[in-house]
């Protein structure tokens, strides 16, 4: 079986440590010593094997409001089907530290969910919500996801970080809806 487990963010040093890149930082914390990302077409990706399972984590370099062209060409590519694919992303809905895994769902007001539901023509594809908390003035957003982390936040992003891996190991061996279950359990 085989899964594809696209983090969303920016390329670029600039965007590295900001709050819209909480779905790259997930996915390097999968890295080992001997690991590395490779440069490949609409991103960087990393392959390994998981209880049987083959695991492909992307990162695109499309620049988040254009994820759906990496995610499309990836599925394609690696004959991925939309219950595999896992999307990775920061959610200014859920207060810092929450971790939402859903199998379907709207954009939410995302640039990257919105820009993946019109390539893909569907919103039914399970995606991993980070959140990032909500502590900016009112039509402040882009600055907030854009910004570096607070530092009480980048205090917990470890823990944080450890977390979604775990809820992204259990989606590819057990399963979303079990996951789901004993994520709201909070057995992971």
């Amino acid at each position: 079986m085989k899964y594809l487990i696209v983090g969303l963010g920016n390329p670029g040093a600039e965007y590295e440590n900001t709050r819209h890149n909480i779905g790259f930082k997930i996915l390097d914390g999968f890295l080992n010593k001997d690991d590395s990302f490779e440069a490949c077409k609409h991103g960087s990706r990393l392959d390994f094997s998981f209880k049987s399972r083959k695991i492909i984590l992307l990162k695109p370099n499309t620049f988040m409001n254009l994820s759906g062209k990496a995610v499309k060409y990836w599925m394609i590519k690696e004959k991925v089907n939309l219950d595999n694919l896992l999307i990775v992303t920061d959610d200014i809905a859920l207060p810092f530290g929450a971790v939402r895994l859903r199998p379907k769902g709207s954009d939410g007001g995302h640039n990257g969910l919105k820009d993946i539901n019109q390539v893909l023509s569907n919103n039914n594809y399970p995606r991993l919500r980070i959140g990032v908390g909500s502590d900016f003035e009112r039509g402040r957003q882009v600055d907030y996801v854009l910004g570096n982390w607070s530092q009480e936040q980048d205090n917990d992003l470890n823990s944080l970080i450890n977390d979604s891996i775990q809820v992204i190991k259990s989606f590819c061996s057990i399963g979303i809806e079990y996951t789901m279950t004993n994520l709201n359990r909070n057995k992971l």
